[in-house]
């Protein structure tokens, strides 16, 4: 198939702008030190697994407290840390479920100090609609230092 005849239709269109936006709105809350308004964008039962833990974190909770411990843990060292996510890929499974995957650089910059960037990772997440908005139902991150 060529790039031609996989041209995103105009619902495609749309439904891929709904997921990158998302992902703009999620990861400035993270990074903004928002662990909790972060881990409201997955649902109640969510599942956010990485390669560089030992275990997922399991259900919203879980994931608020995984996030605001890490938060706080450089925001204590004072280091400001920025997700940039790019190739992202959207795959529809139905009118309420999407399949993504992107890859995500990990920028720390300590206070005074100059950028750089921490870690290349894959992301993927499958979102599910809900109450009108995208949530996280299950992400798994992995680190490519670690495969």
């Amino acid at each position: 198939m060529t790039m031609t005849e996989r041209a995103p239709t105009a619902s495609g269109a749309e439904l891929y702008y709904q997921v990158q936006q998302f992902y703009a709105e999620q990861m400035q809350l993270l990074d903004a030190g928002a662990a909790e308004d972060w881990a409201e964008t997955f649902t109640e039962d969510g599942v956010f697994a990485a390669n560089a833990h030992p275990r997922p974190s399991v259900g919203r909770d879980d994931i608020a407290r995984a996030a605001r411990e890490a938060t706080d843990v450089y925001a204590a060292k004072g280091v400001q840390r920025r997700h940039w996510l790019g190739m992202v890929r959207v795959e529809p499974r139905d009118a309420d479920t999407v399949a993504a995957q992107c890859y995500a650089l990990v920028i720390e910059t300590p206070r005074g100090g100059q950028a750089a960037i921490r870690v290349s990772t894959r992301c993927e997440d499958l979102l599910v609609r809900s109450g009108g908005r995208w949530q996280i139902k299950e992400r798994r991150v992995t680190r490519d230092d670690l495969v």
